[in-house]
């Protein structure tokens, strides 16, 4: 059987042989090769342009200047340096010189000798001569200089220096502290004060008739038994829940006291007392 050519125009004529040739099918089958083959054309164009693109970007974009990028030099590729000497000097901090001595006198211990046993130089001075001599008497016999200098005697060796030891500061027992290391505390603590206050302040009637309500700042000292003293109204709301205010204050039972290094001492404390409406 013979190869057929699909695409040429004799199968076209073949197909339509007998048939209206003017009919449209005719002119498009006979296009169609060629539109075929065109549109092939435009598929593999468009397909390496695709493939091709990220490429011509690349060698489109401008390369960037190297001008200012210096050079860096790894610290491995310097050179050593030329060491001449390399024994450590160890430099040994030289005490200053001792001051000068003055020419002393070695005192002798008086013993009962002969006349003709006693040296000169052993003999007891007079108060005169010792008055005349520029030496010192002292308990060891060393020459030094005569016109400036020290007594060996007054010099004291420091073998150790030690740190100046601070002196504890003495707690004022009488000046109460506004704020100490440890502050006083209720017993049971802020909760059981606020209960406590609660459970034994009564409202004057006479402010509640005249609508008065807000809060009583009282001042007290907790002492260093923990007893509540010296208690005053620094910030007053009515005269008769300040004087209120102030009873309960009293009744409350020994606290906590607070402590400043150690020891008890009395502390300010300031207690905020709310009187509302119901």
């Amino acid at each position: 059987m013979a190869k057929i050519d699909l695409t040429s125009p004799e199968w076209c004529d073949l197909i339509f042989e007998g048939k209206n040739k003017a009919y449209g099918a005719y002119s498009i089958r006979m296009k169609s090769p060629k539109r075929h083959t065109w549109s092939v054309i435009i598929v593999l164009i468009f397909s390496v342009v695709v493939f091709s693109l990220p490429k011509l970007i690349t060698l489109l974009t401008p390369k960037k200047s190297d001008q200012g990028i210096t050079s860096v030099t790894k610290l491995s590729t310097l050179d050593e340096a030329d060491i001449k000497d390399k024994k450590i000097i160890k430099y040994n901090p030289v005490a200053p010189p001792p001051p000068p001595l003055k020419t002393t006198i070695k005192f002798v211990a008086p013993v009962i000798a002969k006349d003709n046993e006693v040296r000169d130089e052993d003999q007891m001075k007079s108060q005169e001569e010792l008055t005349k001599t520029d030496a010192a008497i002292s308990i060891a016999d060393v020459k030094g200089n005569s016109d400036k200098g020290v007594d060996i005697a007054d010099l004291k060796q420091v073998t150790t220096q030690q740190a100046p030891v601070e002196e504890k500061k003495e707690v004022e027992d009488d000046k109460p502290y506004t704020a100490v290391e440890q502050m006083p505390k209720f017993p049971g603590g802020d909760s059981e004060l606020l209960k406590f206050i609660s459970d034994n302040l009564k409202y004057p009637a006479i402010s509640q008739e005249n609508g008065v309500q807000g809060k009583v700042m009282v001042r007290f000292v907790v002492s260093k038994s923990g007893d509540v003293t010296d208690a005053k109204v620094v910030r007053s709301l009515d005269p008769y829940c300040d004087k209120e205010a102030i009873r309960v204050v009293r009744m409350l039972p020994r606290w906590i006291p607070g402590k400043q290094n150690g020891v008890n001492v009395p502390v300010y404390y300031v207690v905020p007392i709310t009187f509302r409406l119901q």
